[in-house]
This record gives structure tokens, C-alpha cells and sequence, in this order.
């Protein structure tokens, strides 16, 4: 994890996904006692889950952030929503996402999610507007 050490397939996956300076911070706020845990998400996450053939990266992210919803986990909802529009999603998109957990899911976690969804769209300077 080291700048001496080339990246594996899983950590170039999650930097593809979610941009240099999101696996940047993750690594470099890693202590001795978490680097494990992020050798595991680059490696089963990102490598064995993330590479495998069958959905396209915008369909894995999309069920990402539904899943991420549905768990009420909005720190890591925020990330993977600009890891969906990294991988070609549109806000419309998310939008249709988050709404669709509301029946499966129940609406708080849901309303959490929008919370979360906005206030990441407020930091990168981001506004829905309607299709029309």
C-alpha cells in the first residue's frame, strides 16, 4: 500500500471507481492497526466482488447505493454516489434508486439516504433539475 508497491487489480478498480483522492485519504488515514482492514476491502471488494464479469460498473453501483441506502450506512452512501456518476449514473438515476428502497426498506432509512444524497450534492456543487 505503499508508494513503493504497485497498486493490485482491486485497489486500480476502487480508484477507478471512486476517484484518487477518495483511495488516497482511506490509505493514508489507515493506521498499522487498520491497513488490514483495507488491504480486505481492496482485495475482496474491490477485487474479487468489483472485477467479475456479469454487471457493468454503472449496475454495481447502482446496486451499491441501493444496498447502502437500505442499510442506512449514509458515510459510505455518499462516496458511492460519486462512484455511480463516476461510473456513467446520472442524479435522475440515484434518485430513482433511492426511491425505489423506500417500499423494500422503509421510508427513514430512505429519508436518510435523501439527507445524505443532498448534502453530497451540496458539497460538490451539484443540483437535480427535472427532466423535462
Amino acid at each position: 500500500m505503499t508508494a513503493s508497491v504497485p497498486p493490485t487489480p482491486g485497489e486500480q478498480r476502487r480508484r477507478q471507481v471512486m476517484g484518487d483522492a477518495f483511495v488516497d485519504r482511506a490509505l493514508n488515514n489507515a493506521s498499522a492497526f487498520t491497513l488490514p482492514l483495507q488491504a480486505h476491502v481492496n482485495d475482496q471488494a474491490w477485487g474479487s466482488t468489483w472485477l467479475r464479469d456479469g454487471l457493468s460498473l454503472k449496475e454495481r453501483s447502482l446496486c451499491t447505493v441501493a444496498m447502502l441506502a437500505a442499510l442506512g450506512h449514509t458515510h459510505e452512501l455518499k462516496g458511492h454516489l460519486r462512484g455511480a456518476m463516476n461510473n456513467g449514473a446520472t442524479l435522475a438515476e440515484l434518485r430513482e434508486v433511492l426511491l425505489h428502497v423506500a417500499p423494500y426498506a422503509g421510508v427513514p432509512v430512505t429519508s436518510a439516504a435523501f439527507r445524505a444524497a443532498e448534502e453530497w450534492m451540496a458539497a460538490e456543487g451539484l443540483q437535480y433539475k427535472e427532466q423535462g
